[in-house]
């Protein structure tokens, strides 16, 4: 099969944007909707959204092909006939908005969440509950069966193909690798041998499926992990794979137990196109490329430039389903951006729930969050420019109500405000860019720097106020709080306050970990060579694994990093996915992380502090408070009991729960508060 057998995925390039409805596929994204049959509704309504807002070629979750291959119990799989009826719910979705799509077969490997885990051989994976136990020769040539009659079954369902998983540490990945296979006959040793079950398995879905059939491998590029694939070895297995009869060659960067970034907002955008353009220029059939491009200019550069044939992006097709129409209509400028923070999607992928996104959380809720236009228009007052505020405002009138929006401040975006300014977190910026946007677009009256009374409100006639005014820091009780030395956090992030070089953060969440990053930080955007410097990547992969030295610079502060609680992880909450990586890159700056720390004073001699029943002086020039937030509520009317006293008044976000911030629950609870109002 030859990449003419797609001919609409690969027209010639327009730099207006037009035509990269040929050319962004939707990567493969696990969602939890693919391993219960009674949420196949769900998933076909999430697929034709996609296809509906102009992407070509979508791609499914991993779905196994045996019990032995699943993620997690009962996980999706395709291997018996009945099967075949969920799937056609989704196929025949996707195909009625003209879209083609692609399941992937996954087969988890040591990766598996559950006791039947087997690998190339025995290691245990540093992430995984249970230990895999090696393949016999049998159940390698089973599994060879297995993928086939998967495939066979695909295409049976109305799938336009499939595409292979044989990157991110999954099996096929564990076969390839010398970290993780260490047999001694035909399937391990050379690497010619190591290859031989994905070339196999190629062979054998070609085979059962037939030519007139999509077989799209994913391929790890960069290991990132000791005993990983050289670059020789890379091409090597590419080419393989390519004589097997693969049409497409998608790109993997890493593992899951690696410990370099790969997909978080740290990480620049587009930052490993160069591997992908390295492996274009062994192969002749198409590449795809992936991993932080979240823009149609990255997107248009890259294929502009020669360096891939097709862009698969995933998580910013969750953020807006309407990516590629926007972006080939000419308003970039509508897309509700991607941030790369992982807390609607992979954090609740990894804890066994339902995906959606932070910035757009109908995704994966099609069904269930739906925003119809309204009878009876209300007037309606918003009072704060937060996530919360600017979801609910927006909802409430694209719906059609009558809203007004109030801020105290002179923007929009609350808590992202500080956000952009850390280094690493400046995509945050393109969500405040899209409700600017979106808050014109809907007709949203905005009033700035307006402190709105609750007279003022009650004598404006408003029939609904939503009470969205956020948080405020929290002042621990601590002897000398007020000493010149100790900041806020708004005035350092938003308000530019001189800091001194030796610096105490009281709090270790995630505003904590930030205001530590910003402090460490060079505050001008980094090429992506440096980025690579310092985690030790090597781009070319000339050592195995694609790892090199990491360069470490002198830290530009000296910071503590304090919390109360003993035993506990720094930068806990919202973020699971990423903590480590904030961890890792304040241990790579030096920073003095204490847990158990009880405060006695702050003085002019600095920080007293007891540890462990030991007292110490931190001598700091500065101190800056990240003990938490208070709600702001004083806008609210309540009774006696404290309960709100008019129904016409709602509250949502940080005025209602303040925790540890955590934007995805304001947004949901804006949006869900916008499209029942």
């Amino acid at each position: 099969m030859t990449a003419s057998a797609f001919p609409n995925m690969l027209k010639p390039l327009d730099l207006g944007f037009t035509q990269l409805k040929n050319r962004v596929v939707m990567g493969s994204m696990h969602t939890g909707l693919e391993d219960r049959f009674f949420n196949y509704g769900k998933l076909a309504a999430y697929f034709a959204e996609r296809a509906r807002g102009g992407t070509g070629l979508v791609i499914t979750g991993g779905i196994s092909p045996n019990r032995r291959g699943w993620l997690l119990p009962l996980a999706g799989s395709l291997n018996h006939y009945p099967d075949v009826v969920n799937h056609r719910r989704v196929t025949s979705a996707v195909h009625a908005e003209g879209g083609k799509i692609l399941m992937q077969i996954l087969h988890a490997g040591r990766y598996g969440y559950h006791p039947f885990i087997v690998s190339a051989s025995d290691r245990k994976s540093p992430i995984a509950m249970f230990k895999p136990r090696a393949m016999k020769e049998s159940e390698i040539l089973s599994t060879i069966r297995d993928f086939g009659r998967c495939a066979r079954l695909a295409k049976l369902a109305g799938y336009d193909g499939v595409e292979i998983m044989g990157s991110e540490g999954y099996l096929l990945n564990q076969f390839i690798c010398n970290r993780t296979n260490n047999r001694t006959d035909k399937w391990g040793g050379s690497v010619e041998n190591r290859m031989r079950l994905p070339v196999e398995i190629v062979k054998q879905v070609r085979k059962a499926a037939g030519q007139d059939f999509i077989i799209c491998y994913r391929l790890s590029l960069l290991d990132l992990v000791e005993g990983g694939n050289s670059w020789q070895e890379i091409v090597t297995i590419a080419k393989a794979l390519e004589a097997a009869g693969i049409n497409i060659l998608n790109t993997g960067i890493g593992w899951h137990e690696a410990r370099i970034p790969t997909i978080v907002t740290s990480v620049p955008r587009a930052a490993f196109r160069q591997v992908t353009a390295n492996i274009k220029k062994e192969l002749k059939i198409p590449v795809m490329a992936s991993n932080r491009i979240n823009t149609p200019e990255v997107c248009e550069d890259i294929i502009a430039s020669g360096d891939a044939d097709l862009i698969s992006m995933a998580r910013p097709l969750l953020a807006d389903s309407e990516f590629v129409n926007k972006a080939a209509a000419g308003k970039p400028e509508e897309i509700n951006t991607c941030i790369a923070c992982n807390q609607g999607c992979l954090d609740m992928t990894f804890s066994g729930k339902r995906s959606t996104c932070l910035v757009n959380p109908r995704a994966c809720y099609e069904t269930e969050l739906v925003y119809v236009k309204t009878s009876q228009p209300k007037k309606i007052a918003v009072v704060g420019g937060g996530m919360a505020g600017l979801t609910c405002a927006t909802v409430a009138a694209e719906r059609g109500h009558d809203v007004t929006l109030f801020e105290a401040s002179d923007d929009v975006g609350g808590q992202f405000t500080m956000a952009m300014n850390v280094p690493g977190k400046e995509e945050f910026q393109e969500t405040i860019r899209y409700y600017r946007h979106l808050l014109k677009k809907t007709g949203v009256k905005v009033q700035l720097n307006k402190a709105v009374s609750e007279a003022e409100l009650r004598n404006a006639g408003f029939d609904e106020v939503i009470v969205a005014t956020g948080v405020k820091p929290r002042v621990p009780k601590i002897p000398g709080i007020d000493h010149p030395k100790v900041l806020s956090y708004p005035d350092v992030l938003k308000h530019g306050r001189k800091v001194g070089h030796r610096v105490a953060v009281i709090g270790a969440g995630g505003i904590g970990i930030d205001v530590s990053e910003f402090l460490l930080a060079e505050h001008s955007p980094q090429p992506v060579d440096h980025w690579m410097d310092e985690w030790g990547v090597d781009i070319n992969s000339a050592d195995p694994g694609g790892l090199r030295a990491p360069k470490r610079e002198q830290p530009l502060r000296q910071v503590y990093l304090l919390q109360r609680s003993a035993g506990k992880k720094m930068g806990q909450g919202p973020g699971k996915t990423t903590g480590w990586v904030h961890r890792l890159a304040l241990q790579h700056h030096q920073v003095k992380m204490l847990g158990g720390v009880e405060y006695v004073k702050i003085d002019d001699l600095g920080l007293h502090i007891r540890v462990d029943g030991q007292d110490q002086i931190l001598d700091v020039d500065n101190i800056i408070l990240c003990a938490g937030q208070e709600s702001v509520r004083e806008l609210l009317p309540v009774d006696s009991e404290g309960k709100i006293s008019d129904k016409r008044y709602h509250v949502i976000g940080g005025a209602k729960l303040a925790g540890e911030l955590d934007a995805k629950r304001a947004i949901k609870e804006g949006a869900e508060l916008g499209a029942r109002l």
